[in-house]
Order: structure tokens, then sequence, then C-alpha cells
């Protein structure tokens, strides 16, 4: 394989080029080389299901409707650590300081992999990894069956109990390991949030790339096969058995704001990437994303990025809210006196230094 055999110079093993521009008719699985014999997992037969859903809108919130970047934009460093993790079929855990695009990356790969909509787990103090995978509404369940008993006017077991899938829903964890022929792009956000315990109690579901559901896997034998709603809006799968395998590992990118350390064997079975501040340049392809270019974008940008040396590292979503008030007609940039305590109100909340 040759390393320069692209006509930009880039290696060809790059499947993500972090530009932003989707794949052409080629798709991932016909680029993509098989996993790793340590990776492979087996599922059975791959489901003959279409492709993800789509959710434009909200990779358009976050992206803007045209996130496309010049080549020379992109970090070298992001794409290799992007295409490892593919080829590897292992989590990539993404640090930087908060507003620096690590979540927007997972919206950005799913866009240019063409692998649908991306499925977030929003980590708290009190997430489980049982939160990620399923609930089970077995209160809901128990008032459904009593509802048909009263309504047959029978107590004596008679009338069927309410199918079980009806009160399983799939996470948006246990929803990226079903098994599919694409992978779909799992957003981990803000682990360090967790309690310490959650890091540890993924590695299985990494390592082994499967689990099961237990009130699923109690009726096996008399319901093998059970229809259950998935983290997708209007979505169903076919569970059998009560356990889930994945076909193709998700793309999972894992977020952090470093505030935490995370255990070795956590990070081991890892990919690590630090994000970088974005440059000016980058900042303006940012703010022609999300079709907020004007006369005043270039002034706005150059007064960021000094802000930003100034007093800290700043989110780039507070640039977009900056040349939003000065295009949308609300504020005149050019007012000598309240432009610029607009804009020093809106550049220092979020650095306690300056306050």
């Amino acid at each position: 394989m040759s390393e320069t055999a692209h006509p930009d110079g880039r290696p060809s093993w790059w499947i993500y080029r972090g530009t932003g521009r989707p794949l052409g008719d080629i798709g991932l699985m016909d680029l993509l080389p098989p996993a790793p014999p340590w990776r492979k997992f087996d599922a059975g037969p791959a489901p003959e299901a279409g492709p993800a859903p789509e959710d434009d809108r909200e990779t358009d919130r976050r992206l803007g409707a045209a996130h496309h970047l010049a080549a020379r934009l992109v970090d070298p460093h992001e794409i290799e650590m992007v295409n490892a993790a593919l080829y590897l079929r292992r989590p990539l855990l993404v640090t930087g300081q908060p507003g620096s695009g690590k979540s927007s990356l997972a919206y950005r790969i799913a866009r240019e992999l063409r692998l649908g909509r991306v499925l977030r787990w929003p980590i708290g103090s009190r997430t489980t990894v049982k939160s990620g995978l399923y609930g089970y509404d077995a209160i809901g369940r128990a008032q459904a069956a009593a509802a048909r008993f009263s309504m047959a006017g029978d107590r004596t077991g008679a009338v069927a109990e309410p199918p079980i899938g009806e009160f399983v829903r799939l996470g948006p964890v246990g929803t990226a390991f079903l098994p599919r022929r694409l992978p779909r792009v799992l957003l981990i956000d803000e682990l360090d949030k967790s309690e310490a315990d959650l890091p540890n109690d993924l590695l299985s579901l990494f390592e082994d790339g499967e689990f099961d559901i237990a009130e699923l896997v109690r009726v096996r034998s008399r319901t093998p096969s059970v229809e259950v709603f998935t983290a997708d809006p209007d979505g169903m799968a076919e569970i059998i058995g009560g356990r889930i395998c994945c076909h193709a590992f998700p793309v999972v990118v894992i977020t952090s704001n470093g505030e935490r350390d995370f255990p070795p064997a956590f990070l081991r079975r890892c990919l690590r990437y630090e994000t970088k501040e974005p440059n000016a340049e980058q900042l303006a392809a940012i703010v022609a994303a999300h079709a907020l270019e004007s006369s005043e974008t270039s002034r706005l940008v150059e007064e960021f990025v000094a802000r930003s040396v100034a007093v800290g590292s700043l989110p780039a979503d507070k640039l977009l809210d900056a040349v939003y008030l000065a295009t949308s007609g609300a504020y005149r940039p050019d007012d000598e006196e309240s432009w610029p305590r607009l804009v020093d109100a809106l550049w220092r909340q979020l650095n306690p230094a300056a306050r």
C-alpha cells in the first residue's frame, strides 16, 4: 500500500479525512479492511438492514449545513487517530478544553463516512452502564397486565401477559451494538462526570462486543425472539435469546474535559487524541459553515483569538454567538459603547479569572 497514493499527497490508508465531505459512491466497508483477529465479533449473519437513520437536523445544528474544511486546516494527528480507531475497532478517547470540538468530531465522522444518526450517551454523576444498554419498565408491564385481567374480569391466569418486548427499550449504547453491516457512531459524552466505577464497567463491553438483557434471557425458552424498541426514533430490533452481539464494532468517541484520570485498564483499551484550539482560519471556516459570514467576521475572529490568548481558552460557540448578534440586526458592532460591553460579557463569563 503506497503511503502517498492520493493526488493530494495524503497517506492512502486514510479513509476518514477530516474535511467533512461525505464519501462518494464507495461505501465504508469497501474501503475498510477486515478487523484484526482479536477484534472480530461473531454475531452470526448480519441482518440485511438498511442504512442507519439520518439525522441531518442534529448534525447541521452542531456542524453547520456545509462543514467542509480545506485539507490544510485539518489536524493530521486527528485524522491518524480516527483512522487507527476505525482499523483497530477500538474506542477513541478525545480530551481537550471545553468547546474545542470534541463532541463535534463524532458528528463529523458520521457525516463524512455516511454512518447516519449519531447515538449520543450523555454522562452524569449517576449514570450506570445499564442505563446506556437498555431499560426495562417492570412496573409498566405489571400495570398493563393488571389492566388486562381487570378488563377480562379474570384473575386465574388465563389472560396472556403483555409482550415483554413492549417494555424494553435499548439505550444509545445498546443500540450501537446491534448487529449491523455498517458500524454506528456512538458518542459517550463527558465521561469524566461519571462515578469512579463506570469506566471499568465498560471494559467487558468494549472487549467482548456483547451483552445480555437479563429479563429476556429469563424468558428465552418460552420466547426466544423478542422485538424491542431502540434509541432511534420509531426504531425496533429483534433480539434472539436475550443477547446482543455486534457485527461491526461501533465507532466509539468518548469525550473528556481532562478533569480526572481514568484507570489504566480502561486507557489500554482506548486510543487517545487531544484536541487543539482552533486557529483563526479554522474559526472562520466554522462561522462559514453556519452561514454567518459577514463583513464583521474577520474582525470578530481576530478579536476572539486575541481574547483567548489574553484570558485563556474560549469555546468556539461563543464566537458563533457574537457573530450571530452582529449579523442579526439586533446590535450594531460599530456602536462604540454597547457592542464592546456585550462582547465582553459573552467572552468572559466562562473564565472565572476574568470576572
